[in-house]
Protein backbone atom coordinates (compact mmCIF):
# COMPACT_ATOMS: atom_id res chain seq x y z
CA UNK A 1 0.00 0.00 0.00
CA UNK A 2 2.63 2.54 0.53
CA UNK A 3 4.49 2.38 -2.48
CA UNK A 4 1.25 2.58 -4.52
CA UNK A 5 0.59 5.57 -2.27
CA UNK A 6 3.49 6.80 -3.08
CA UNK A 7 2.96 6.54 -6.92
CA UNK A 8 -0.06 7.79 -6.97
CA UNK A 9 1.15 10.57 -4.51
CA UNK A 10 3.77 11.24 -7.36
CA UNK A 11 1.55 10.98 -10.47
CA UNK A 12 -0.81 13.43 -8.80
CA UNK A 13 1.58 16.08 -7.93
CA UNK A 14 2.67 15.83 -11.49
CA UNK A 15 -1.24 16.74 -12.90
CA UNK A 16 -1.65 19.69 -10.61
CA UNK A 17 1.53 21.17 -11.87
CA UNK A 18 1.07 20.27 -15.76
CA UNK A 19 -2.45 22.04 -14.89
CA UNK A 20 -0.99 24.91 -13.34
CA UNK A 21 0.75 25.64 -16.63
CA UNK A 22 -2.43 24.57 -18.50
CA UNK A 23 -0.78 21.28 -20.37
CA UNK A 24 -2.75 18.98 -21.76
CA UNK A 25 -0.97 16.36 -20.18
CA UNK A 26 -1.91 16.67 -16.84
CA UNK A 27 -4.98 14.71 -17.63
CA UNK A 28 -2.86 11.74 -18.25
CA UNK A 29 -1.77 11.80 -15.16
CA UNK A 30 -4.35 12.74 -13.44
CA UNK A 31 -6.24 9.36 -15.03
CA UNK A 32 -2.40 7.02 -13.90
CA UNK A 33 -3.39 8.47 -10.33
CA UNK A 34 -6.83 8.08 -9.90
CA UNK A 35 -6.63 4.54 -10.87
CA UNK A 36 -4.08 3.46 -8.26
CA UNK A 37 -6.51 5.85 -5.33
CA UNK A 38 -9.20 3.73 -6.07
CA UNK A 39 -7.85 0.46 -4.61
CA UNK A 40 -6.16 2.67 -2.04
CA UNK A 41 -9.36 4.18 -0.98
CA UNK A 42 -11.40 1.43 -0.93
CA UNK A 43 -9.03 -0.77 1.06
CA UNK A 44 -8.84 1.95 3.79
CA UNK A 45 -13.06 1.92 4.07
CA UNK A 46 -13.21 5.62 2.28
CA UNK A 47 -15.79 4.59 -0.25
CA UNK A 48 -16.99 7.82 -1.45
CA UNK A 49 -13.24 8.71 -1.86
CA UNK A 50 -13.13 5.05 -3.88
CA UNK A 51 -16.11 6.63 -5.68
CA UNK A 52 -14.64 9.52 -6.29
CA UNK A 53 -11.42 8.06 -8.09
CA UNK A 54 -13.75 6.52 -10.79
CA UNK A 55 -14.86 10.09 -11.39
CA UNK A 56 -11.82 11.36 -12.26
CA UNK A 57 -10.73 8.55 -14.40
CA UNK A 58 -13.75 9.38 -16.40
CA UNK A 59 -12.76 12.82 -15.97
CA UNK A 60 -8.96 12.84 -17.27
CA UNK A 61 -10.65 11.80 -20.41
CA UNK A 62 -13.39 14.02 -20.56
CA UNK A 63 -10.37 17.08 -19.67
CA UNK A 64 -8.47 15.58 -22.03
CA UNK A 65 -10.99 16.67 -24.77
CA UNK A 66 -12.01 20.08 -23.63
CA UNK A 67 -7.93 21.19 -23.16
CA UNK A 68 -7.73 20.60 -27.14
CA UNK A 69 -5.78 18.36 -29.58
CA UNK A 70 -2.11 19.97 -29.36
CA UNK A 71 -2.36 20.93 -25.76
CA UNK A 72 -1.48 24.45 -25.95
CA UNK A 73 -2.84 26.84 -22.98
CA UNK A 74 -4.41 29.27 -25.34
CA UNK A 75 -6.67 26.45 -26.98
CA UNK A 76 -8.96 26.91 -24.19
CA UNK A 77 -9.38 30.51 -22.68
CA UNK A 78 -9.70 30.54 -18.56
CA UNK A 79 -13.23 31.87 -17.79
CA UNK A 80 -15.12 33.14 -14.65
CA UNK A 81 -18.63 32.75 -13.04
CA UNK A 82 -20.68 35.52 -11.54
CA UNK A 83 -21.26 35.09 -8.04
CA UNK A 84 -24.78 33.68 -8.24
CA UNK A 85 -23.19 30.46 -10.26
CA UNK A 86 -20.46 30.10 -7.11
CA UNK A 87 -23.76 30.42 -4.89
CA UNK A 88 -25.68 27.59 -6.64
CA UNK A 89 -22.76 25.54 -7.04
CA UNK A 90 -22.19 26.01 -3.08
CA UNK A 91 -25.68 25.32 -2.59
CA UNK A 92 -25.72 21.75 -4.32
CA UNK A 93 -22.45 21.01 -2.85
CA UNK A 94 -24.20 21.18 0.62
CA UNK A 95 -27.49 19.44 -0.05
CA UNK A 96 -26.00 16.60 -2.36
CA UNK A 97 -23.34 16.13 0.27
CA UNK A 98 -26.02 15.95 3.24
CA UNK A 99 -27.66 13.50 1.41
CA UNK A 100 -24.86 11.02 0.69
CA UNK A 101 -23.41 11.08 4.33
CA UNK A 102 -26.76 10.11 5.53
CA UNK A 103 -27.07 7.44 3.61
CA UNK A 104 -23.75 6.44 3.91
CA UNK A 105 -23.89 6.61 7.89
CA UNK A 106 -27.02 4.48 8.21
CA UNK A 107 -26.51 1.41 5.38
CA UNK A 108 -22.44 0.88 5.28
CA UNK A 109 -19.68 1.62 7.83
CA UNK A 110 -17.92 4.02 5.64
CA UNK A 111 -15.76 6.26 7.75
CA UNK A 112 -16.34 9.52 8.46
CA UNK A 113 -19.59 9.41 5.88
CA UNK A 114 -20.06 13.28 6.05
CA UNK A 115 -16.49 14.65 5.58
CA UNK A 116 -16.35 11.73 3.29
CA UNK A 117 -19.17 13.01 1.33
CA UNK A 118 -18.50 16.74 1.90
CA UNK A 119 -14.73 16.76 0.37
CA UNK A 120 -16.15 13.90 -2.42
CA UNK A 121 -19.50 15.87 -3.86
CA UNK A 122 -16.85 19.49 -3.77
CA UNK A 123 -14.43 17.71 -5.75
CA UNK A 124 -16.42 16.25 -8.25
CA UNK A 125 -17.75 19.90 -8.75
CA UNK A 126 -14.42 21.17 -8.78
CA UNK A 127 -12.60 18.66 -11.07
CA UNK A 128 -15.49 19.62 -13.75
CA UNK A 129 -14.66 23.17 -13.04
CA UNK A 130 -10.71 22.59 -13.74
CA UNK A 131 -11.79 21.13 -17.39
CA UNK A 132 -13.80 24.25 -17.80
CA UNK A 133 -10.97 26.57 -17.30
CA UNK A 134 -12.93 28.14 -14.58
CA UNK A 135 -10.62 30.31 -12.48
CA UNK A 136 -12.29 29.88 -9.07
CA UNK A 137 -11.83 25.90 -8.93
CA UNK A 138 -8.60 26.90 -7.45
CA UNK A 139 -10.37 28.18 -4.68
CA UNK A 140 -12.36 25.42 -4.53
CA UNK A 141 -9.31 23.09 -4.21
CA UNK A 142 -8.40 25.38 -1.26
CA UNK A 143 -11.02 24.45 0.81
CA UNK A 144 -11.41 21.25 -0.18
CA UNK A 145 -8.09 19.94 -0.12
CA UNK A 146 -7.70 21.28 3.60
CA UNK A 147 -10.95 19.27 4.56
CA UNK A 148 -8.89 16.26 3.06
CA UNK A 149 -6.32 16.76 5.00
CA UNK A 150 -8.04 15.72 8.30
CA UNK A 151 -9.90 12.53 6.68
CA UNK A 152 -6.64 11.36 5.35
CA UNK A 153 -4.82 11.50 8.93
CA UNK A 154 -8.01 9.70 10.74
CA UNK A 155 -7.67 6.66 8.45
CA UNK A 156 -3.26 7.14 8.72
CA UNK A 157 -2.89 7.79 4.83
CA UNK A 158 -0.10 10.11 5.96
CA UNK A 159 1.49 10.80 2.71
CA UNK A 160 -1.80 11.25 1.13
CA UNK A 161 -2.22 14.03 3.99
CA UNK A 162 0.83 15.76 3.15
CA UNK A 163 0.18 15.42 -0.62
CA UNK A 164 -2.90 17.69 0.22
CA UNK A 165 -1.12 20.00 2.17
CA UNK A 166 1.24 20.61 -1.04
CA UNK A 167 -2.14 21.07 -2.76
CA UNK A 168 -3.36 24.23 -0.75
CA UNK A 169 0.46 25.83 -1.79
CA UNK A 170 -0.20 24.59 -5.12
CA UNK A 171 -3.51 25.72 -5.27
CA UNK A 172 -2.40 29.29 -3.91
CA UNK A 173 0.09 29.26 -7.48
CA UNK A 174 -2.46 27.77 -9.96
CA UNK A 175 -5.04 30.91 -8.80
CA UNK A 176 -1.94 33.42 -9.25
CA UNK A 177 -0.77 31.95 -12.40
CA UNK A 178 -4.53 31.09 -13.86
CA UNK A 179 -5.70 35.20 -12.93
CA UNK A 180 -2.23 36.60 -14.53
CA UNK A 181 -2.96 34.84 -17.69
CA UNK A 182 -6.70 35.57 -17.71
CA UNK A 183 -5.82 39.02 -17.45
CA UNK A 184 -3.60 38.79 -20.01
CA UNK A 185 -5.91 37.56 -22.13
CA UNK A 186 -8.93 39.75 -21.53
CA UNK A 187 -7.68 42.61 -24.09
CA UNK A 188 -7.26 39.69 -26.86
CA UNK A 189 -10.52 38.72 -26.38
CA UNK A 190 -12.05 42.15 -26.15
CA UNK A 191 -10.12 43.06 -29.21
CA UNK A 192 -11.46 40.02 -31.24
CA UNK A 193 -15.13 40.87 -29.59
CA UNK A 194 -14.67 44.63 -31.53
CA UNK A 195 -13.01 43.38 -34.55
CA UNK A 196 -16.05 40.85 -35.20
CA UNK A 197 -18.40 43.70 -34.83
CA UNK A 198 -20.00 45.01 -37.67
Amino acid sequence: MAALELIAVVLALIYVLLAIAEQRYCWLAAGLSAALYLGIFWRAALLMEAVLQLFYVVMAGYGWWCWGTHGSADERPIRRWPWRQHVTAIAAIGVLSGICGSLLDRYTEAALPWLDSLTTIGALVTTWMVAQKLLENWLYWIVIDALSIYLYLARDLHLTAGLFALYIALAFVGWYTWRQHYRRQRPEQDAGTASSAP
